[in-house]
């Protein structure tokens, strides 16, 4: 274990072992007692901007102080977190953890931060599949072939993303490593812009976010081959998991909520508790499902396992492509 992810798990540790007690004089002692930031790294209307919003919206009506979002964008999501690791740990700003945060660990040799070491996790939130899509006149209609079709044709199928070390990006780079493909990546400033050329042909095949994509299948106008969750997802229920055909694959957007290191494990505890009822309450399933979004119960604990887990695989992912930030 390296001395990042030995420190994520001590603190953790911390935060489980503190007594029922604290987190009752937590609520006595009127946390929040002032609005709350929750800082997103990307741009308003995404998928992290939402899920932002809706646990956002959710913890107001809970602890009845404001839970303001402030998106922060830029560097695929390092300023936001550079913002949150350097503020005051006493639970007043927060962050929506997702997946760049655990690649950009071994994208960016040079952050000013070391995510593992200077984040609390607080609670996972969801966990949203994405699809392969590619346009009708790529001459292929299931993984088999697809994996067939670029064997034979190394470096003339263009892969779109959503940006260098973006999901769909390492998506892609996780199937070219496991089906021994060889896709020549297309980054975009986001997934409507790749979107875009997909649908007018000038790339062939794109790892999309789930939602807003069944009506581009349904039409035709694009083909779906699988879905990229561990197994088929409720989101598209007739398409099978890329793993049926490369055992082991997986690649899922996740969101979840971070704190700076340091705070108080009874407000980290806290917030874990209020965020877990969420996922009991029929509203708030029904808002997630909207989005694809699979809730991500769980203790504090279970959150810094899949930032860790995650930081891990996606580093031999980065290795192996040789990728490098712009």
């Amino acid at each position: 274990m390296t001395p990042s992810r030995r420190h994520l798990f001590e603190l953790i540790a911390g935060i489980l072992g503190c007594p029922m007690l604290s987190r009752v004089a937590t609520a006595e002692t009127g946390y929040p007692s002032r609005p709350v930031r929750i800082v997103a790294g990307f741009a308003a209307g995404g998928g992290v901007d939402i899920t932002t919003r809706l646990i956002g919206q959710w913890l107001t009506d809970r602890l009845g102080q404001p839970f303001l979002v402030e998106n922060r964008t830029g560097a695929d999501g390092n300023i936001a977190t550079e913002a949150v690791v350097n503020a005051a740990a006493d639970g007043y700003t927060l962050l929506l953890a997702t997946l760049p945060n655990a690649v950009n660990a071994s994208l960016y040799p040079r952050l000013k931060f070391n995510f593992l070491r200077d984040i609390a996790p607080v609670a996972g939130v969801i966990r949203v599949p994405m699809v392969a899509l590619v346009h009708p006149s790529l001459p292929v209609k299931s993984i088999l072939d697809l994996i067939a079709y670029a064997k034979d044709n190394p470096d003339k199928i263009n892969m779109a993303s959503a940006g260098i070390g973006s999901a769909p990006h390492m998506a892609g780079e996780l199937f070219n490593a496991m089906a021994g493909t060889k896709m020549v990546h297309v980054p975009y400033r986001g997934q409507s812009q790749a979107l875009t050329d997909l649908l007018g042909g000038q790339v062939q095949i794109l790892f999309a976010a789930a939602p807003g994509t069944a009506d581009y299948i349904r039409s035709g106008k694009l083909r779906a081959l699988a879905v990229t969750s561990a197994s088929q997802a409720d989101v598209l229920k007739d398409l099978p998991a890329v793993a049926s055909f490369l055992p082991g694959y997986e690649a899922s957007q996740w969101y979840g909520i971070a704190a700076p290191a340091k705070t108080p494990p009874e407000i980290v505890a806290r917030l874990n508790t209020e965020i877990n009822a969420a996922f009991a309450d029929g509203a708030m399933q029904a808002r997630f499902a909207a989005i694809a979004g699979e809730p991500m119960p769980g203790r504090p604990v279970d959150f810094a396992k899949l930032i860790a887990d995650e930081t891990e695989k996606w580093a031999k992912v980065v290795a192996s492509a040789g990728l490098k930030a712009e």
